[in-house]
């Protein structure tokens, strides 16, 4: 698989990443370490993890993807420099008091994360460290309204910033990245770096995918124009865009066993919403229209477009793998995107 440039960093990554969030819940460690045998094996050498993974959060397995990933790196001497290793440090609590505590997110706290994040994986150093969501109060994760009056703010961007680049200095972390972040915050991030002769950041991780395409409202223009790629998360739409749902027609209580929506946490998050699963089944008729699996639209739609540097796919078995890579060089027709967007248009963005 050929490589793209990451911003306007020297990283070089694969189009596909895989996405490592299920390791430690839905995903044992033998089977993790299959997946990524056979990441390899496909040319899939951009990972992405998280210190609060694996998801649903919880306490019991906080830090386990981590773990699962060092483990298979202590099993491979010498994979680790050919893999280029995404990691993330939490914001602000989000009801998750075992991963921080407060409102804020000093400088203390990033440094804290990066260095328990760097001894679970087993490695001296993380290509790409990633804020998790902002630390400020955002729209994000399902609300859809900006509201001045819930702001907690307690750390300024500079501060989060020089922590960063602090780690950079160290050797600890190679680039900068963001993650659920909105147009603002990604030119403040880039605005204060050029000010001060700081290190920029080089991407920010989005949900990305034809239930949630709110990238492109504005933020597409801002990374375009800074220089910051989009590395675009839940691609099939926590599976509702795989048609998994389509026969139960539901995303409750009674969803397939095994699936994410069997989690009552993830039921309650934007993508369990009525209109969500309404809307994937509509695009998942138009892909079986049109003689594609809902797997191969809705990750075609992705990996086709300019807005993604690196698309991140999170799968749950070697099959899932399999069928993912597949879809890399599929080409939508024109009548297809059209009818796409006619869809957009009418259903909006209810993963958003």
């Amino acid at each position: 698989m050929h490589k793209v440039q990451l911003g306007q960093s020297d990283l070089q990554v694969t189009p596909i990443c895989l996405g490592t969030m299920t390791f430690g819940e839905q995903v044992g460690e033998a089977q993790a370490h299959a997946i990524l045998d056979r990441a390899v094996e496909l040319g899939v050498t951009f990972w992405d993890t998280a210190e609060m993974y694996s998801v649903p959060a919880r306490a019991e397995t906080y830090g386990a993807t981590e773990t699962i990933l060092g483990r298979w790196f202590a099993k491979h001497p010498g994979m680790r420099e050919k893999i280029v290793l995404a990691s993330k440090v939490a914001g602000p609590s989000r009801g998750m008091p075992w991963v921080r505590a407060g409102q804020g997110m000093t400088a203390a706290d990033i440094v804290a994360s990066c260095e328990g994040s760097l001894r679970r994986l087993q490695t001296d150093v993380i290509d790409l460290y990633q804020i998790h969501w902002p630390e400020r109060h955002v729209p994000a994760f399902g609300t859809l309204y900006y509201d001045p009056a819930k702001e907690t703010t307690q750390t300024p961007i500079r501060e989060q910033l020089e922590a960063l680049v602090g780690l950079v200095r160290q050797g600890k972390i190679r680039q900068i990245g963001l993650s659920n972040e909105t147009p603002w915050g990604v030119h403040e991030f880039v605005r204060l770096a050029e000010a001060h002769g700081l290190p920029r950041v080089v991407s920010t991780q989005n949900p990305y995918c034809l239930l949630n395409r709110s990238f492109e409202n504005a933020l597409d223009e801002t990374c375009h124009r800074l220089g910051v790629s989009l590395l675009a998360y839940s691609p099939l739409g926590v599976g509702l865009l795989s048609g998994k749902y389509d026969a139960s027609g539901t995303t409750g209580p009674d969803a397939p066993q095994g699936t994410r929506m069997a989690f009552e946490s993830v039921r309650k998050q934007r993508w369990g919403r009525p209109e969500a699963l309404v809307a994937a089944r509509r695009y998942n008729q138009l892909a079986r229209d049109h003689g594609l699996t809902p797997t191969q639209m809705a990750l075609a739609f992705c990996y086709g477009k300019w807005q993604v540097t690196s698309t991140i796919i999170g799968v749950t078995s070697l099959a899932q793998l399999e069928e993912d890579c597949a879809v890399w060089g599929t080409q939508l027709p024109k009548a297809v995107l059209a009818e796409i967007n006619q869809l957009r248009w009418e259903m909006g963005d209810p993963g958003q």
